[in-house]
């Protein structure tokens, strides 16, 4: 046993002397003892702490804003009024008794509420849902509103993505949307919204949710999330898309972000496809230079879904997306992995390489011959994010890629900054580059943590996420990653033209 300790405590002063001798000895000999590096990245110390402030003083050495930058932005067409409140709490006090969790598209009744509610909960995911009856919902909505420590916050894709553009003094930003006065009240001074997206009341958004490890019933939260519902009829038709595409001929804007087509769903087929048709022909009305940036949201119909994909993915520059609209678009178009029906924890990088690159491939410019617009996607999951870009059409995307995970870092844990006391890595720290021969073997390093890999003419940049440990809001945390992200990224102009 003595030769075992002793063999233990060499091996343990080796790896101190070579961390001190120089970086590429010591990746060497970690490499012989099978290891990763950032294991050892302060011996006798909290190894987990070291690792997120490594990987928090690296965003903040690496981070740097473009030398070309956007002067004018314009966000359109979901706005409302965001009323976030504890999930539980809130059905307890309407007197709903747990039970078992069910999906439900559309939700129809409380019954419908709850059971998609613990559905949702029990896999810590976040989803969002159409409530067809108008005069419960207000009920529901007043009940929410006057539930002790419900708050009210701006709300819907579009108003979040300008409130985040807004941040930056030099930026001009357009808001279209149905925009009521308490959400006007609400808005940064510097958004500027046209007279015709004013109306007279607001459209209300409920935002249930729960924390990581809350109980109901025999249902047990995974990790933070939240579940939203609406009875949402401006934003449900997209009733401000044409006041949106005539504001741009005043506006002239140098980037375009286009929200809420995820909000027709709930309407009808009927609706959804006339509509669809429209936004394609008001896209059509972009200048070419422009580029358009969507960000997409939590649909259940797969053949809304398709036609999204087929019909708008391709004319549109970028798009933005979380790991669950990832796998329900390579579903609804039966892309790759298409057979998986959920991811199963954090979600492989391989297969969202594979499908991501799939996108761009059959819908993009990953060809230089096709028609698509479509040259950037941006990922993003708990515990990472991925910038999927065709070579030669963006530049910067290394710092966009980490200026969105530390976003998403700091603002889950209500903090302007990134407080490495609060935050987790759960990273894979080696993934392979696809579930698809060849592949690449890859490992993150937390002083460069930027993992970059190459297929064909689609360019990959990986980064971890510092996750909130004890997140304070987990809404628009998708919408703040995709517009730092952008504010981060450079457009290549002369490939647009």
């Amino acid at each position: 046993m003595w030769k075992t300790a002793t063999a233990a405590a060499l091996l343990a002063l080796s790896v101190g002397y070579f961390y001190h001798s120089g970086t590429d000895v010591q990746e060497h000999i970690l490499h012989y003892v099978n290891m990763p590096v950032f294991q050892f990245l302060s011996p006798g110390v909290d190894s987990q702490t070291r690792v997120e402030q490594v990987i928090s003083d690296a965003w903040e050495t690496l981070i740097t804003l473009p030398s070309r930058q956007w002067s004018k932005v314009a966000v359109g067409v979901n706005a409302c009024v965001d009323v976030v409140v504890s999930g539980v709490g809130l059905l307890q006090a309407m007197a709903v008794d747990p039970g078992v969790g069910r999906d439900h598209d559309v939700l129809h009744s409380k019954e419908d509420l709850k059971e998609a509610f613990i559905h949702y909960m029990g896999r810590g995911a976040a989803a969002e849902r159409f409530f067809t009856d108008g005069e419960v919902f207000q009920r529901i909505a007043r009940a929410a509103a006057e539930y002790p420590g419900a708050k009210l916050y701006v709300g819907g894709n579009a108003a979040l993505i300008a409130q985040k553009f807004a941040l930056y003094p030099n930026l001009a930003v357009l808001l279209c949307g149905p925009v009521g006065p308490k959400l006007h009240e609400m808005l940064d001074e510097q958004i500027v919204v046209p007279p015709d997206s004013l109306q007279e009341t607001d459209e209300f958004h409920l935002i249930l949710e729960y924390k990581a490890g809350e109980e109901w019933g025999s249902t047990r939260a995974p990790q933070a999330n939240r579940f939203i519902f609406s009875h949402d009829v401006s934003n449900g038709e997209m009733s401000s898309l044409e006041t949106f595409i005539v504001s741009l001929e005043d506006f002239q804007p140098d980037l375009v972000v286009l929200s809420g087509l995820h909000m027709m769903e709930g309407q009808g087929r009927e609706l959804w496809e006339e509509r669809l048709k429209e936004a394609v022909s008001a896209i059509a009305y972009i200048r070419k230079a422009v580029p358009i940036h969507l960000e997409l949201a939590s649909m259940t119909d797969k053949e809304y879904m398709n036609s999204i994909m087929q019909e708008v993915i391709p004319i549109v520059s970028s798009i933005g997306l979380n790991e669950q609209e990832l796998l329900f678009l390579s579903q609804a178009s039966d892309g790759p992995h298409a057979d998986m029906a959920a991811w199963d924890g954090i979600p492989d990088v391989g297969c969202v390489s594979d499908i991501l690159h799939w996108i761009l491939e059959q819908h993009g410019r990953s060809d230089p011959a096709s028609e698509a617009d479509l040259t950037r996607i941006h990922f993003h999951t708990l515990a990472y994010h991925i910038l999927a870009t065709v070579d030669e059409y963006w530049g910067n995307q290394a710092e966009a890629v980490m200026a969105g995970a530390r976003v998403a870092s700091s603002q889950a844990c209500g903090l302007q900054t990134v407080d490495v006391t609060k935050v987790e890595l759960r990273a894979p720290r080696e993934f392979y580059s696809s579930h698809f021969e060849p592949r690449e073997k890859l490992v993150l390093n937390p002083t460069e943590p930027v993992t970059v890999w190459r297929r064909g003419n689609v360019v990959f940049h990986f980064t971890p996420v510092l996750v909130c440990k004890n997140p304070l809001r987990t809404v628009g945390l998708g919408d703040a990653i995709s517009a730092e992200g952008l504010v981060y990224s450079e457009l290549l102009i002369d490939q647009f033209l």
